[in-house]
């Protein structure tokens, strides 16, 4: 499956008709936008501000009434154009048929992969790994621009703390600096050298709080205090503008009250005056004209009013902006400079990528997958993959051992590629049974049992027994189809579907050790089936090379770095549940918790415990933020930190780390601090850095961090940063477990 590429057609520069060619350069950029800008009839400057969409799995032949829209210059972008000659057509029309032969920007969606799909954005978190994910984005990047696509509406940066919601699978987790370094790595990747056209323009969403829908329900209000806003879900986004993403995405929810798209301190004030993003705002679909179920519009020309007013510069797919703009600037209801600068916005992003010197795309059939490319996204799942229970070093598998391979994730094609993929196929993905089976070390029994994680036909249980009583080890793979989460698929339980729970039920009454894998887009609630395991492996939905890299990891080829970049829970009703929580004013202790099982029969009626918690499940999760496992154990020592840090001082804390098992190994270094006193209330402890560091067998290192002092800082009650003198804990850890020792320092006056 290595690369043949087909040239079907290709066109090289080409100026425009009514613009001329030029360099890219920030000098003449702005005078071209203008000189442009005064050219463009009012129809074209509306038609800039639309988007056009069409089915993701567009195939057929242009409209006549699309041709001619184009021609009229009615339409500045398209959504969703995959075949190539209606691509060329398009572009051909808008080039050298409308008025001021302004290019159409084509878009799609590239979340993790093109044609060579990677781990879901999730998993990718997991690897801890910017300059993999940097590598991912570039390779999608490289695909996409290839068939056309110059635009892709990732990196999805909100903040994700409860995994009921379908489209935790497409965030980078919890945590905001995690979530901005691998942010910026992904729109370094996608937009690289922005002259070369195999680089796409980045989009930064959801603008903003999308991810802490009420209830983990997509779509769902969001109700966020600024200090909380600011700190937490904008925080990624800042970086994101600082990193130089070219357009943003407003989100679906609405905000406090009011709907993103429609939200002008979120668009205008924050966005473009306090950070100065210069670049588009798009709409999320259809989502200008949904503000009239959301009860923010009256009718479409409201909703049209509101949009612009706010700062959406083009409206994705609905009609709004086209039905109405004209008439609300003849009303005098909004004002051409609102246009204008909307429009300039755009020309912005165009000529920034390149397209009014080289509209064309060099146009290539991809008929097979990239050798370069499929070894990336095989390095990058194999990162991605954690560790998360491992007794008595039952892996890695040994050379020789007979291995049932049981259950329907073992080869799942289709579903291994995850979530929002519209261009990765299903023949191309390498399975986990393809790479067992490949490997010429261990006897194979496999047996799907069931034909996918919701099925609840048991017909196949007995085959898999009779092939698990044959085998040293069983190998189960079970989890999430991938149409199972991404938008609009929230879950309100995280336990495994269908029967499979009842599967690693019967297998487990064999007495034979289990290696759980699971694959998925959200953790799965394993509690209740830990005591029938002895491994656990988090796969993730991994993309087109989930089988070898998983593969790698079992037999030790690789040893597993993977961290948790979200919090594991071990119930559902614990959601949401993450690391960086403030304390209560009665924080749970493991002495203050009090369980169900512990209260007396009859109780007098009382606060037993006095602490907050649940009754059923505790205090604790299942793993925390951070965690994972490999097949050598690293020991943490020697933490130091000054004791008294002088204002302005930067924080400088070290700790010895020691490799003592049998392979070498990769550890991630996280760093936390806690601001234990602060004018509004900080969390328990917050990631500020964190480094990945090889160790050889027996080999110890000293690690080094610099803080400096603005990462001490909080969103004070006047919403601006702030650092106050005090007290403050620090950890050197390999996870934000609360077991781990850390060390004070005092940050002294001014």
């Amino acid at each position: 499956m290595y690369v043949i590429l087909t040239i079907l057609w290709s066109l090289g520069a080409c100026t425009n008709r009514g613009t001329e060619s030029h360099q890219l350069t920030d000098n003449n950029e702005e005078e071209f936008i203008e000189n442009l800008l005064k050219k463009m009839s009012l129809n074209e400057k509306l038609g800039q501000l639309n988007q056009r969409g069409t089915s993701s799995r567009e195939k057929g032949k242009l409209s006549e009434e699309l041709k001619q829209s184009v021609r009229n210059g009615n339409i500045g972008s398209m959504l969703n154009v995959m075949n190539h000659g209606n691509l060329k057509e398009l572009q051909k029309i808008a080039v050298e048929e409308s008025p001021n032969g302004i290019p159409l920007l084509f878009a799609r969606d590239v979340i993790h992969g093109f044609r060579t799909i990677f781990p879901i954005p999730l998993g990718q978190a997991a690897s801890w790994d910017a300059n993999g994910v940097k590598k991912a984005a570039e390779v999608a990047a490289k695909e996409a621009s290839s068939q056309g696509i110059r635009w892709t509406f990732a990196p999805m940066i909100d903040i994700s703390r409860d995994p009921r919601w379908g489209r935790i699978a497409e965030s980078f987790g919890e945590d905001p600096y995690l979530t901005s370094v691998l942010g910026k790595a992904s729109v370094d990747g996608f937009q690289g050298d922005l002259t070369k056209e195999y680089n796409i323009a980045a989009c930064a969403k959801h603008f903003a709080g999308y991810g802490a829908a009420e209830g983990g329900r997509d779509y769902n209000a969001t109700y966020i205090p600024e200090a909380l806003l600011r700190q937490v879900y904008l925080d990624p986004f800042k970086n994101a503008v600082e990193a130089g993403a070219l357009t943003f995405m407003a989100g679906f929810n609405e905000l406090n009250g009011v709907p993103v798209s429609g939200n002008k301190w979120l668009l205008n004030d924050v966005l473009r005056e306090e950070w100065n993003f210069d670049g588009t705002v798009v709409s999320d679909w259809n989502s200008v004209t949904e503000m009239i179920p959301h009860g923010y519009a009256r009718d479409k020309k409201q909703a049209a009013v509101r949009a612009i007013e706010a700062g959406v510069d083009m409206e994705m797919t609905s009609d709004a902006y086209a039905e109405n703009l004209e008439d609300l600037l003849k009303e005098k209801t909004i004002a051409m400079d609102k246009i204008d600068e909307a429009v300039r916005r755009i020309l912005r992003v165009k000529y920034r990528l390149g397209l009014f010197d080289n509209p064309y795309a060099d146009l290539k059939e991809i008929s097979s997958l990239s050798k370069e490319h499929l070894a990336i996204a095989k390095a990058v799942a194999t990162k991605s993959i954690v560790l998360l229970k491992n007794e008595k070093e039952i892996l890695p598998l040994q050379k020789n051992q007979k291995i049932a391979l049981i259950g329907p994730l073992a080869d799942a094609p289709l579903d291994q590629l995850g979530t929002w993929i519209f261009d990765g196929k299903k023949e191309e993905s390498i399975t986990l049974l393809n790479a067992a089976t490949t490997s010429k070390s261990n006897t194979i029994y496999f047996e799907k049992t069931l034909d996918y994680s919701r099925d609840k036909k048991k017909i196949n249980f007995k085959k898999a027994i009779r092939k698990a009583k044959k085998a040293d080890i069983i190998v189960l793979a079970v989890g999430e189809e991938a149409i199972l989460s991404g938008e609009a698929h929230s879950r309100s339980t995280l336990k495994l579907p269908g029967v499979q729970e009842e599967l690693l039920q019967e297998l487990s009454e064999l007495n034979k050790p289990i290696v759980l894998v699971l694959m998925a887009g959200r953790p799965i609630i394993v509690n209740h089936l830990l005591d029938k395991v002895d491994a656990v492996v988090m796969g993730w939905h991994a993309g087109t090379m989930a089988g070898p890299a998983i593969w790698d990891v079992l037999t030790g080829s690789t040893n597993p770095s993977g961290r948790l970049p979200i919090t594991w829970p071990k119930a559902t009703g614990q959601v949401p549940m993450y690391y960086n929580n403030t304390n209560t004013g009665r924080p749970a202790t493991s002495e203050s918790v009090v369980l169900i099982d512990d209260i007396p029969v009859e109780a007098w009626q009382s606060s037993l415990g006095n602490t907050s918690h649940y009754l059923e499940i505790g205090r604790l999760p299942q793993w925390p933020f951070g965690f994972g496992l490999s097949y050598s154990d690293v020991s943490y020592s020697a933490l130091t930190v000054k004791s008294k840090i002088q204002w302005g001082e930067t924080v400088n804390a070290s700790v010895k780390i020691r490799n003592l098992g049998k392979y070498p190994t990769t550890e991630t270094v996280q760093l936390y601090i806690q601001d234990e006193v602060a004018e509004l209330v900080q969390p328990v402890k917050v990631l500020k850095g964190f480094q990945q560091i090889q160790l050889g067998v027996g080999e110890e290192k000293t690690i080094q961090f610099k803080l400096p002092m603005s990462d001490l800082s909080y969103i004070g009650p006047n919403m601006k940063p702030r650092v106050d003198a005090g007290r403050f804990k620090l950890w050197l850890a390999p996870n934000s477990g609360e077991s781990n020792p850390y060390k004070h320092f005092e940050l002294m006056e001014k």
